[in-house]
């Protein structure tokens, strides 16, 4: 655990609502600043291209970025063969061979190139919903074009803004005390914004949520698509008042067809969808019609069969992406880890970006809390793990938590009592831990990595699958 996360602990509310704002006005330059706006407009620009333009805008973005690749990637250099590099030279991605995550995982610097040393850099690491997390490494401009993209692709679609006052689900342990007995969220006051626990969330903090939405006059909202979920259903059940919510658009996990009418009747507003992932490698957002379109100037997006061969339309197929938003630690036709189809039918929208059928996958279950509290992407507690390769969150009863480890070198007692502590400062003390360290960790039927498994009757989230759109 980071030594600031030890401090924010022990301060009092007043204090920790204060250093969320301190941080706030850091993360606001961070991403906002000097470029964002460039970034905007050239977003804004492209969004009138017809198909044969945004094939030949990828075609001369590939040649640049493969080639830079072959020649200022340390792993593509030392691993791809003398074909492939003359493909990637040519811009002919398909004679490139597919990225597996773990080299990733293993050494995130390999991917950096060598002819360029951006200062500052920064880290964030993936939800590790397939594995243990992976390190991601961003410049400045790629963090603001990353938020220009949100702004023009899915906030101003929704009709909505990040100068707007929101409220967020993320991961972010804003209210570090399992056994608080509220406020659940932390205000930053720089961009009026609710950062929403989502650790705390069970029926007798419903009402506790829905105040700080009043209170703080929120718009909008954003995150965690199950958190909403789970709180629009404590909405519904109680039957409380909510105040007027212009847009939610969620992130991080599939949006099931009940999903989505449980949170519109909650909160009685419009659910926007968003698909991608913390390596920017794809953007997808819903337009006004409900449809979800890739957008081909964040990356190459291909859905393949299991040979390698594209899928055609209404096909399922494994996602692989070719990210153009991040050129400093480039991902070439990165495995994702999801399943998904095309969609070839227009859209009453006009726009000529892809359009995804349907993802399937991404939607885990959820753990619970002897007190009833209901939470998701628990598989954070991998994050900064160094000595852990791979990790599976099972729940066998409420006060009962099996993890399965796969160590790698280095792993000590030391790392298992960090595991026991992140379970228990999410689920409260009385939760028993059961570290088991494994050689491996089975997959699907379908030969997928489940990241949190719940042995309880009542999962409390429709596992079914459902078109996104």
């Amino acid at each position: 655990m980071s030594a600031g996360l030890e401090i924010y602990k022990r301060l009092p509310v007043w204090a920790q609502h204060g250093a969320v704002s301190v941080y706030g006005a850091y993360w606001h330059w961070l991403r906002f600043g000097p470029g964002y706006a460039g970034h905007a407009r050239a977003y804004q620009r492209r969004e009138s291209f017809r198909p044969e333009q945004w094939g030949e805008w990828q075609r001369q973005r590939l040649i640049q970025l493969l080639g830079s690749a072959a020649k200022h990637i340390p792993y593509y250099r030392e691993n791809w063969s003398a074909s492939a590099i003359r493909a990637a030279q040519a811009g002919e991605i398909r004679d490139v061979p597919l990225l597996e995550k773990e080299p990733i995982r293993a050494h995130p610097e390999a991917f950096l190139r060598d002819d360029s040393r951006p200062q500052p850099t920064f880290s964030f690491h993936t939800s590790g919903s397939t594995g243990t997390p992976i390190r991601t490494i961003w410049t400045i401009q790629e963090i603001r074009n990353s938020l220009a993209l949100r702004e023009v692709r899915s906030n101003r679609i929704a009709g909505v803004s990040f100068r707007m006052p929101r409220a967020t689900f993320s991961g972010r342990m804003s209210e570090p005390d399992p056994e608080s007995k509220g406020p659940f969220y932390r205000f930053n006051a720089v961009e009026r914004q609710v950062y929403f626990s989502p650790f705390h969330l069970r029926p007798d903090t419903a009402q506790r949520y829905v105040d700080a939405l009043r209170k703080h006059h929120i718009q909008w909202m954003t995150g965690y698509a199950v958190s909403y979920y789970l709180l629009a259903r404590l909405i519904l059940e109680q039957n409380i008042e909510v105040p007027k919510i212009q847009a939610i658009i969620t992130t991080s996990e599939k949006l099931t067809l009940e999903m989505r009418r449980v949170i519109e009747t909650g909160f009685r507003t419009k659910v926007y969808e968003e698909y991608s992932t913390v390596e920017s490698s794809l953007f997808a957002s819903q337009c006004g019609h409900g449809r979800l379109h890739v957008s081909p100037d964040v990356g190459v997006v291909e859905i393949l069969r299991p040979d390698g061969s594209p899928c055609d339309p209404g096909e399922a197929g494994e996602v692989v992406a070719t990210s153009f938003v991040r050129d400093y630690q480039v991902f070439v036709r990165y495995r994702l880890g999801d399943t998904a189809a095309w969609d070839d039918c227009e859209c009453e929208c006009q726009s000529s970006m892809p359009i995804l059928k349907e993802v399937l996958g991404r939607t885990e279950d959820v753990v619970v809390g002897p007190d009833g509290r209901q939470m998701v992407r628990f598989h954070g507690i991998f994050v900064d793990q160094p000595h852990i390769r791979e990790g599976q969150i099972i729940q066998e009863q409420l006060d009962l938590i099996r993890v399965k480890i796969v160590a790698a070198p280095g792993f000590s007692d030391n790392d298992v009592q960090d595991v026991i502590h992140r379970v228990q400062s999410r689920l409260g003390p009385s939760v028993r831990v059961k570290v088991e360290q494994v050689e491996s960790i089975p997959r699907t039927s379908r030969g997928k990595f489940q990241a949190v498994v719940s042995l309880l009757k009542d999962k409390r989230i429709p596992l079914e699958t459902g078109a996104n759109a």
